[in-house]
C-alpha cells in the first residue's frame, strides 16, 4: 500500500505529539510542515526530521501532499481547512471543527463538492479506555443504556496556561475547550444526539493569570465559564453534562458514567487513551470491578484518528473521527448556549452515524486488520 504524504499546518505545542506518533505509522509520511512563523516551522522540521519547512501557501500548493493536518488555533480552523480542501487535499483538524456552525457547514460542503474527506479530533475515543467501554456496552454488560453523566470540573486554565486569553473569548470556555472530548465519547458510546438544553453563565467577569510568565495580569471574560446541559440521544438515553472553569475548591465527581438496565459503567478521563474502566452490576451486594482493557493504544496516541482516516481513504471504509461527528459536537456545544440564552430546547439539525468500534488486538501497521470486525 502506497504511503500517504501529509503536511502539517500549525507548529504549536500539540504538533510535537502528532509528529512523534506519525513517524511510527507505516502508512503516513510527514513531508512538509508550515506555520505563520516560518522560523518555528523550520525548528520543528529540524527537530523531527521533516524534509520541508515552508509557508502555508507553499504547503497547500505541493501536489505530492494528499492530506493536511490542521493544528492551527480554533479561530482559523475553518479558513485553513477550506483552503486545503480547495487545493484538493483531505483535511484532518484538531478540535473543534470550526468556531461557528456556519463555518462548520462550509467545511463539510466544500469536502462534499470536492469528493474529499474531513476528520476531526479528538481521537482519544479510539484509545483502549473508551473502546473497552464501547465493547462492554455492545456486549450487553450493563444492559440497555438509559442515562449518563459527564463532568469536567476545573478551576480554569489561567492558573497554568502562559497565554490563556483565547480560552475566555468567544469560541473558548470550558465547553468549546473540553466539551469535544466528552461529547465525542458520549456519541461513540450512545450514538447521535437528537436535542439539547442547558444553562450557561459567566461566573466571574474577569480572571487573573497566575502562571509564572504573566502573573497578576487580568483577562476579561467574554464567553460562559460554567455550562450545565441535558442531552437526549436518538437511541433513548438521557445525559447530563457540566463543563466548568469555575470550580475553585475541586470536585469528586466522576468523569463519565453510563447507567444501564443491568449495571453502571465508569468511563475513564476522555482526554486520555487508557483506563481505568470500572463496572458495577445490579444487585445489593455488587461491588465495583476494574475491567481489563480489551484494546490497545492506551498511551498518548494522538494521530490514531488520522491513521484511521488514511486507511479509510486507501481501502474505501468510513473513518471513525469523521467530519459529521465533529459537526454534531459543534452543533451541540452551540445548542447549550442557544438553549440557555433563549430558554428552550435546541433540536439538532444535523446527525451522524455512531462510528464503528475499533477491532480488538489492532496492529496499526497492518491495514487488513484495521477494519476487521
Amino acid at each position: 500500500m502506497n504511503k500517504m504524504k501529509v503536511g502539517i499546518v500549525g507548529c504549536g505545542v500539540i504538533s510535537g505529539i502528532y509528529l512523534k506518533n506519525c513517524q511510527s505509522f507505516d502508512l503516513l509520511e510527514v513531508a512538509a510542515i508550515a506555520d505563520i512563523d516560518l522560523a518555528r516551522a523550520k525548528a520543528r522540521a529540524e527537530e523531527y526530521g521533516v524534509p520541508n519547512a515552508c509557508t502555508v501557501d507553499e504547503l497547500l500548493a505541493d501536489p505530492d501532499l494528499e492530506m493536511v493536518i490542521n493544528l492551527t488555533i480554533p479561530a482559523v480552523h475553518a479558513e485553513v481547512s477550506i483552503a486545503a480542501l480547495e487545493a484538493g487535499k483531505h483535511v484532518y483538524s484538531e478540535k473543534p471543527l470550526a468556531v461557528s456552525q456556519e463555518d462548520g457547514k462550509r467545511i463539510l460542503e466544500a469536502a462534499r463538492k470536492k469528493g474529499l474527506r474531513v476528520g476531526v479530533a479528538p481521537d482519544t475515543v479510539l484509545g483502549g479506555g473508551i473502546q473497552t467501554c464501547r465493547k462492554l456496552i455492545d456486549d450487553g454488560w450493563i444492559g440497555t443504556p438509559v442515562a449518563a453523566t459527564a463532568f469536567m470540573m476545573s478551576a480554569g486554565p489561567e492558573r497554568w496556561h502562559p497565554n490563556p486569553e483565547f480560552l475566555f473569548d468567544v469560541g473558548g470556555g470550558p465547553m468549546f475547550d473540553m466539551g469535544p472530548y466528552y461529547l465525542s465519547s458520549l456519541i461513540t458510546l450512545l450514538g447521535p444526539i437528537s436535542r439539547v438544553t442547558g444553562s450557561a453563565a459567566i461566573s466571574f467577569p474577569e480572571r487573573t493569570i497566575t502562571s509564572e510568565a504573566r502573573y497578576g495580569q487580568k483577562i476579561p471574560v467574554r464567553t460562559p465559564t460554567h455550562v450545565a446541559g441535558v442531552l437526549d440521544f436518538a437511541g433513548g438515553a438521557v445525559a447530563t453534562i457540566i463543563t466548568s472553569f469555575d470550580i475553585k475548591g475541586g470536585s469528586a465527581l466522576p468523569r463519565i458514567e453510563i447507567y444501564g438496565s443491568h449495571g453502571t459503567l465508569s468511563v475513564p478521563d476522555p482526554n486520555t487513551f487508557g483506563g481505568p474502566v470500572r463496572i458495577r452490576l445490579a444487585g445489593k451486594d455488587a461491588e465495583w470491578m476494574e475491567m481489563p482493557l480489551t484494546h490497545g493504544f492506551t498511551d498518548n496516541s494522538r494521530g490514531i484518528g488520522l491513521l484511521d482516516m488514511a486507511y479509510g481513504i486507501r481501502l474505501g471504509y468510513p473513518h471513525r473521527a469523521s467530519g459529521d461527528i465533529g459537526y454534531q459536537v459543534l452543533e451541540a456545544m452551540h445548542g447549550f448556549h442557544i438553549a440557555s440564552s433563549e430558554g428552550r430546547h435546541y433540536v439538532m439539525q444535523g446527525s451522524c452515524d455512531r462510528p464503528a468500534a475499533m477491532p480488538v488486538n489492532l496492529d496499526a501497521t497492518k491495514a487488513d486488520l484495521f477494519y476487521k470486525e
